[in-house]
């Protein structure tokens, strides 16, 4: 599942790839070696990232407009 056909997907997925495994301590691979072999914490920083722009999508802190 490599997301180069949506950058703003995959920008989002590193992000929260590098916050959640920030050093090499915690994971043998660095975001694009992740990405290539598609390891588990790769996929689960894009299935936050998806569920990440799903809640950023939804207006649920919208003020209800007056009519």
């Amino acid at each position: 599942m490599q997301l180069a056909h949506d950058a703003a997907l995959r920008s989002t997925a590193r992000a929260i790839y590098d916050t959640v495994y920030p050093t090499d301590d915690r994971v043998p691979f660095d975001f694009d070696d992740a990405e290539r072999y598609g390891t588990i914490h790769y996929r689960q920083a894009v299935d936050a990232a998806i569920e990440a722009r799903a809640a950023l999508a939804t207006p649920q802190d919208r003020q209800p407009t007056m009519l």
